[in-house]
């Protein structure tokens, strides 16, 4: 019998080697073999075949043979006599893998049965593991007995194997062996779903492929499943397609499959197909829920189509569908995005009139709005309300706060929510610190900036882009290049490489030191570390370029934009016109304006008003008007730097009327004027000699609050002193001193060596009626006649502003503590003055003493009187 049985094993063996194609076979060779339904099929009939003869397990004596049966498997089982000797020598046999399928399936009837042995021949060493046959054969049968959690848990089994050990589809063995038990098709959706749960969405979807060629299909509860979990994987692709495929299986979809699709198709911005499923939806007999609505109401809140969310609104009221908290949440969201807080509040008011109470969500979207607005008063009474009616702040309504509060430069309050979030032990997130950081540093307190960036990072907190570009923005504030510098080479060291935007952030902040040459140096390593400049980083340095005087260098940016493709911005165009005007080079600016169409531009109001002011500065008045019109005949509303560059153009050219004109169409237009505006006109008005009208329209602009410069002062003064008004220049004088426009001749804003001559008259004007100034106190002092007063003051402002003028002179010229006067400048003096007192009947000698005072005067820088 041995002999025969070794034989029948030869010829099996050799079958088997024929059937699955292997040179050899072992229980570790084909338990997870790939092969097709049919050949599972074979596999399972072929087994069965062989266990129609009995292979006897020896311990090594003959009297001990036995042989082992379906029978005596089962008595084991049932007894757990896991120790019998015939189980030991079934173990060691080649064939013990197909066998155990065979054994499986004659337990079919008794599944816990089947499945302790199952779990007891898996902890066998010397059992090779179980075939993907041996799982699927337990996953029918335990279905069938509605042991479902059990199936389920065999099958994760399986599918993990599988992932580890790839060869074989689970679905094609599953439907090689259906025969075993009558369990129906359910298996397969229970396979279908196991899938899904895992997160295994491709094998998910190649399985409800293959179940659609058999004609089985997953019930649409699972469906929606895989769906859902889909969609909150962002997988938007697989859901479209996999809905499309369920429609065209004719699986019905409900009212929970169209509201997740509108919600998938509302977060990638399809907002027509969502509105296009919820109308199919309707069509079809199904009415939208609460769901249906707040999904498309935050959807097309979210990009800001508020009157689409008021419709929506409306229609979910008409229908009877009642809102809900999400419904007036998504609401106020939208109208705070749309700065329609008002609005918001008013949907708050709603809300409460219908029962619903507000929720943290609704409290932490307003206080984020009124922060967002400056609005940080409202804000916190709104922080303090939610606690009132026991709700307590998250992370996100700190965080809101915090930002609201640095933006605001309450550092103090910031840094008291800062304390209490870690006190009450919210989770500090990289948001929240980032918001403290870029706080600290735009008030200038980089250091604790930093201090409180190192202790992020000791937290286990990673630092972003933003983060290290709020910290770079605080470094070049305080004019700390280097260590900016130095925050870069320590992100790369971390791991971290600099976005574009921050290396933008870099190069901004040196060109502002000055520091070109770095500037450039690091745009060049930009370039070669493989990243691509945007229009932002070449527009600020063409713009300190500029700035620098380096009008030909600057204009090599816009070349070298153009040859790596980038194209310019419409604020690199502005940069480009007024510098090019700036520089003398108006000519150059018109050409590059009439070419901006070129790159699919248009100029908006700040690029007209910088060539129309550099037109009108380079007497190009018709040019700048004719451009002015063009502006307004686009439909472009002019600013007040347009309205005053005109103007300024208009009054240098003589043409008082039109300026006025303008002037009174800029307040037409609700735009007011500013201190540019003001001293243009009042120097225009000055110019022709209508002293009274400019010192009416200086009382006007300080009545509107804007404070005077000394230009718009110098040219009342300078016009008073030619008038020779001697009472309104001193009495303007004082004016200027009153409001600290005045440091005194020897003061530090007279160190102006190498400033324009306009500059050193006005100033001089303005020493002249110091000088009367002077010379009226010493009036009081001295006894003259009516007369005499007047003679004097008729000459010796003429002395005393070539005396002042003088000292102007040498203060801009040297550093002398002390002034000398030149020997010819003091003998015209003595001069005009000693001349002036004898014309006056003064004798020599009393006209003498009265110079020589005054010259002491003068040189000590102080009243004749004091």
């Amino acid at each position: 019998m041995r002999k025969s049985s070794l034989g029948y094993f030869r010829v099996a063996r050799k079958s088997l080697n024929v059937l699955f194609n292997k040179t050899s076979i072992s229980s570790s060779s084909y338990a997870f073999t790939n092969v097709s339904p049919l050949g599972c099929t074979m596999f399972i009939w072929f087994t069965g075949f062989i266990h129609m003869f009995q292979f006897p397990f020896s311990t090594g004596t003959k009297k001990h043979q036995e042989d082992l049966n379906i029978v005596s498997v089962r008595q084991i089982i049932q007894d757990e006599r896991w120790d019998d000797f015939r189980l030991v020598g079934f173990f060691s046999s080649v064939l013990a893998p197909a066998r155990v399928s065979r054994i499986l399936a004659e337990l079919k009837e008794e599944p816990c049965l089947a499945l302790k042995f199952f779990n007891w021949a898996a902890k066998q060493h010397v059992y090779g593991g179980h075939t993907a046959e041996s799982y699927c054969i337990l996953v029918h049968i335990l279905f069938a007995c509605r042991m479902y959690f059990d199936a389920q848990e065999v099958l994760k089994s399986l599918i993990y194997k599988r992932r580890v050990l790839p060869g074989f589809d689970v679905f094609d063995v599953m439907w090689s062996t259906k025969g075993v038990c009558k369990t129906g098709f359910g298996v397969f959706d229970a396979l279908f779903s196991v899938l899904t749960l895992l997160g295994l969405f491709e094998e998910a979807n190649e399985c409800f492929s293959k179940m659609r060629k058999v004609k089985i299909l997953p019930k649409a509860r699972s469906c929606n499943v895989f769906l859902h979990r889909v969609s909150k994987s962002g997988q938007s692709n697989l859901s479209r397609k996999f809905f499309n495929d369920m429609i065209a299986a004719k699986i019905i979809p409900s009212v929970f499959t169209y509201n997740i699709m509108i919600d998938v198709m509302c977060k990638g911005g399809d907002l027509e197909t969502a509105r296009s499923l919820f109308e199919q939806m309707k069509k079809m007999g199904l009415t939208p829920d609460v769901v249906s609505y707040n999904t498309l109401i935050d959807g097309y809140g979210k990009f800001g189509q508020l009157q689409k969310v008021l419709c929506i609104f409306e229609e979910m009221k008409v229908t009877g569908c009642n809102p809900d908290a999400i419904t007036y949440n998504a609401l106020i969201n939208c109208s705070c995005k749309s700065e329609q807080i008002p609005k918001a509040f008013w949907y708050l008011r709603d809300m409460k009139e219908k029962g619903i109470k507000p929720n943290l969500v609704t409290y932490s979207t307003l206080i984020d709005a009124l922060c967002k607005e400056g609005m940080l008063q409202e804000a916190n009474k709104f922080f303090a309300g939610m606690r009132l009616v026991g709700l307590f702040p998250n992370e996100f309504t700190y965080t809101s706060l915090i930002d609201g509060n640095c933006k605001a430069g309450n550092l103090t309050e910031a840094l008291e929510l800062f304390s209490e979030m870690v006190k009450t032990g919210k989770v500090l997130n990289i948001v929240t610190y980032t918001a403290l950081i870029d706080g600290l540093c735009k008030e200038g307190k980089v250091e604790e900036g930093e201090r409180v960036f190192r202790s992020m990072l000791k937290t286990g907190i990673i630092a972003n882009q933003l983060s290290y570009t709020a910290l770079v923005h605080g470094y070049f504030k305080k004019k700390m290049a280097e260590k900016a510098v130095d925050l870069l080479k320590e992100m790369s060291e971390e791991g971290i490489k600099a976005d574009i935007s921050l290396y933008g952030t870099i190069i901004w902040g040196l060109c502002e030191q000055g520091k070109l040459k770095e500037a450039t140096i690091l745009m060049d390593e930009i370039i070669d570390g493989g990243l691509k400049l945007n229009h932002f980083i070449y527009t600020i340095l063409m713009d300190a370029y500029f700035k620098a005087g380096k009008a030909r260098e600057a204009l090599s940016f816009l070349d070298k934009m153009q040859e790596v493709g980038v194209v310019p911005s419409v604020v690199t165009y502005c940069v480009l016109i007024d510098g090019l005007c700036k520089a003398g080079m108006v000519e150059a600016a018109s050409n590059h304006f009439e070419r901006i169409g070129d790159v699919g531009l248009h100029p908006n109001t700040v690029v007209f008003t910088a060539l129309i002011d550099g037109l009108s500065k380079n007497y190009s008045l018709e040019e700048a008007k004719n451009l002015f019109h063009l502006m307004v005949g686009k439909g472009l509303i002019p600013d007040k730097f347009a309205y005053t560059s005109l103007m300024d153009g208009n009054l240098k050219h003589g043409y008082l009327q039109e300026a006025f004109d303008l002037r009174d169409k800029m307040l037409e237009s609700g735009i007011k004027l500013d201190l540019h505006a003001y001293t243009s006109l009042i120097w225009g008005l000055c110019q022709y000699d209508q002293v009274k009208e400019a010192r009416a329209l200086l009382a006007e602009m300080i009545e509107q609050g804007i404070l005077p410069d000394k230009a718009a002062y110098s040219c009342l003064i300078r016009k008073y002193h030619q008038q020779g008004k001697a009472d309104e220049a001193i009495e303007l004088h004082n004016e200027m001193s009153e409001r600290g426009l005045i440091t005194g001749i020897n003061g530090p804003n007279n160190n102006r060596k190498g400033s324009p001559f306009w500059l050193r008259e006005v100033q001089a004007v303005q020493y002249s009626a110091i000088a009367i100034h002077e010379f009226m106190l010493a009036m009081k002092a001295l006894s003259f006649s009516g007369q005499q007063k007047d003679g004097i003051i008729r000459l010796l402002p003429v002395m005393l502003f070539f005396a002042y003028l003088n000292r102007f002179i040498i203060n801009n010229t040297s550093n002398q503590a002390s002034v000398s006067w030149r020997p010819e400048d003091r003998e015209l003096a003595r001069s005009v003055g000693i001349f002036g007192a004898e014309q006056l009947g003064f004798g020599i000698k009393t006209s003498t003493k009265l110079v020589v005072k005054c010259f002491k005067a003068i040189n000590k820088n102080q009243s004749v009187v004091s």
